[in-house]
């Protein structure tokens, strides 16, 4: 499936040009998995051609590129803060979130938003899928917009100008960040154990 959609990625990019690289960084933002990791060094790739009839000035890849992430993440961002909390709240008890988890969250989005914003943005996975919560948390959009596309713009240059100077080899990119996926939901994974064993810690002595 995964393969499926990275040619699908690719062959829209080499048809569309600049308007693909827009509207897929914006799709891969908007909680929609289509990896970056793929869209970027292939735009880079494209930008190093010297074909003329494909070729992209690596530039504007990477501001476009940065332009479709911020965009889909905004996007996202307002339908978190629009609809997502009445949502959330709805099915609290199903997921298995208490009042507090969601004060939680909103105070952590309080406090370290700024960062979160930033710092999520050069993290696979996680990077599509922040925008949510952070609209859901009723973050301070302006801080969000311009942190989100800060690390969006220094994602967008690693990886597009690792494939523009990768060429043909461009793949390899996404081999290697594909490799990085698994450590980060490994420590996702274990952030979650952390959570749960101290939430059933402060449990028992409460009880």
């Amino acid at each position: 499936m995964i393969e499926f959609i990275v040619n699908w990625a690719i062959y829209v990019l080499s048809k569309l040009g600049y308007f693909g690289v827009f509207s897929l960084m914006a799709i891969e933002s908007a909680c929609i998995p289509i990896p970056s990791e793929a869209i970027l060094p292939f735009g880079g790739f494209l930008a190093s051609s010297a074909n003329p009839a494909n070729k992209l000035n690596l530039i504007l890849v990477i501001l476009i590129g940065t332009l479709g992430g911020t965009f889909g993440s905004v996007c996202m961002y307002y339908i978190g803060a629009k609809g997502g909390r009445p949502l959330v709240e709805k099915y609290a008890e199903k997921l298995r979130l208490s009042k507090s988890h969601l004060e939680m969250s909103d105070n952590y989005f309080n406090k370290y938003g700024e960062k979160i914003a930033f710092f999520s943005r050069l993290l696979p996975i996680i990077r599509t899928f922040i925008s949510l919560p952070a609209g859901i948390s009723k973050m301070d959009v302006k801080k969000f917009t311009f942190y989100t596309f800060v690390g969006s713009l220094i994602w967008s240059v690693l990886l597009g100008y690792a494939g523009y100077v990768m060429g043909e080899n461009w793949t390899k990119i996404r081999q290697w960040l594909h490799i990085a996926d698994y450590f980060v939901v490994a420590a996702v994974l274990g952030l979650i154990v952390y959570w749960y064993v101290r939430r059933k810690k402060k449990k028992a002595v409460t009880e």
